[in-house]
């Protein structure tokens, strides 16, 4: 037996080194060789004596310290000497003794090696010159462009990394066909075919999110910032989204197609009923226009936007035959409305949207009124009108720090009431001023107003 077996093998026997051992163990794997301090706090007597013996000293102290290089020359004065440090260690754990550095570099080696089997396998399949094959090989230079997807995945379990980005590879190189056929394909129908799982590619996935980075670095583009940037990007590449669960509500608003105006929402407005659209019904839209209106697209009118749907049901069920046009969002506007708004603009229609006065639903129309700018109003969110519905649910302190960085000037000010009295304030509260504004304003466009208005001017 060897001087280490038999050094390691007296030493597990003795309990009281055992600390000793594993900080003897700690020193090596950071300096790779016999150096630095050791601190034991909450010592036994039994190590005190052991420990004190081997290095020559008498510890009276509960903690003691001691330097790698005394218990080392202490070590090779037993009958064991002479030893080596390193076998010795690896003989008393068991295993492989390793500095982190050399781990470090060994682990910086196989990522290298995980990067470069990645680069060739998109090169090979795509070509070299490729904008999927320059995503791959950008990736790995600049750690960018999805890199840190790739790297979260891979210190999770490498294969499925590799699997990962073999996927999306292949998704990049797939669009380039679509681009080329100018062919659309729906989203579920494109990752079953690469992967067999329609949803892999999904918004939100790790695979659609890296599948995004390769779109956005392919086409030149900033990754997106929304839902709505989201399908929009989908959508340049030849991939339709899910068109379904983008919707709108809405009422007397007529919607135009190339051939005409559109006959199921014609019925719809003649029967003063509401409807849903989705974003698949505004495929081949290219209009929008108020009911009650010219149909010649620059009529003007009013469009009246609530976020609720229980507010858009009572001021339905509540104006009567009345002509006038209104929408839900149902909260955060889908795609489908921000399609819709600018159509609706493009009329000369006038926008008035009404949102639930707390966080969120101030940043929502301060948000949307950035974006549409003229045409676009805030109606029934001033401060008043947030004292009448403000209710007794508590603002936190994370919903408060939402309200900094508004822009719209009166939307400022009621950030700043709600900020003061932190509590939410609901559409629901104000149901009989939003329905007596719709009531006022389709009264005053009615035909026998104009006929009195006509009279009174003669």
């Amino acid at each position: 037996m060897s001087n280490e077996k038999e050094c390691a093998q007296y030493f597990r026997n003795q309990s009281a080194y055992h600390r000793c051992f594993q900080e003897l163990w700690k020193k090596w794997r950071s300096y790779g060789r016999i150096a630095g301090r050791i601190t034991l706090k909450n010592t036994s007597e039994a190590e005190r004596r052991a420990i004190g013996g081997m290095i020559g000293k008498t510890f009276y102290e509960e903690t003691i310290r001691f330097s790698f290089s005394e218990f080392e020359e202490g070590l090779q004065k037993t009958r064991f000497g002479p030893v080596d440090m390193q076998i010795l260690l690896e003989e008393y754990f068991g295993k492989k003794l390793r500095t982190h550095q050399s781990e470090m570099e060994e682990e910086q080696k196989r990522k290298s090696d995980f990067f470069g089997e990645l680069v060739s396998y998109v090169s090979s399949a795509a070509g070299e010159d490729t904008a999927s094959s320059k995503w791959m090989k950008d990736v790995t230079i600049a750690k960018k462009y999805g890199y840190q997807l790739i790297i979260k995945e891979y210190g999770k379990n490498p294969g499925q990394a590799k699997k990962l980005v073999r996927n999306v590879g292949q998704a990049l190189i797939r669009l380039e066909e679509l681009h080329d056929l100018e062919t659309d394909v729906p989203l579920a129908v494109f990752a079953a075919d690469i992967t067999d799982n329609p949803h892999y590619f999904d918004r939100g996935t790790i695979p659609g999110q890296l599948l995004v980075h390769g779109i956005c670095y392919c086409k030149g583009a900033e990754l997106p910032e929304s839902a709505h940037g989201w399908r929009r990007l989908m959508q340049s590449v030849h991939i339709i989204p899910d068109n379904i669960s983008s919707f709108v509500h809405a009422y007397g608003l007529r919607l135009l197609t190339n051939e005409g105006w559109h006959p199921a929402y014609e019925l719809f407005c003649s029967r003063k009923e509401p409807y849903v659209i989705t974003m698949e019904n505004l495929c081949g839209i290219v209009g929008a226009l108020p009911a009650g209106t010219q149909a010649d697209m620059f009529s003007g009118g009013s469009v009246y936007v609530v976020e609720n749907e229980m507010v858009f049901t009572y001021l339905i069920h509540n104006l009567g035959n009345r002509q006038y046009t209104l929408l839900c969002t149902s909260g955060q506007p889908r795609s489908a409305v921000q399609l819709l708004l600018p159509m609706i603009l493009k009329s000369g229609a006038q926008i008035y949207y009404s949102g639930d006065i707390d966080p969120d639903g101030i940043r929502i129309a301060d948000r949307l009124w950035q974006k549409f700018g003229d045409g676009f109003h805030i109606w029934r969110m001033e401060a008043e009108d947030y004292e009448k519905s403000c209710s007794n649910e508590v603002i936190g302190t994370v919903g408060i720090r939402k309200l900094e960085n508004i822009h719209h000037p009166q939307l400022k000010l009621t950030a700043e009431a709600v900020k003061k009295k932190e509590k939410a304030g609901y559409q629901e509260n104000i149901l009989q001023e939003l329905l007596n504004d719709i009531v006022s304003e389709t009264e005053r466009k009615s035909p026998a107003s104009k006929r009195e208005n006509d009279l009174s001017q003669k």
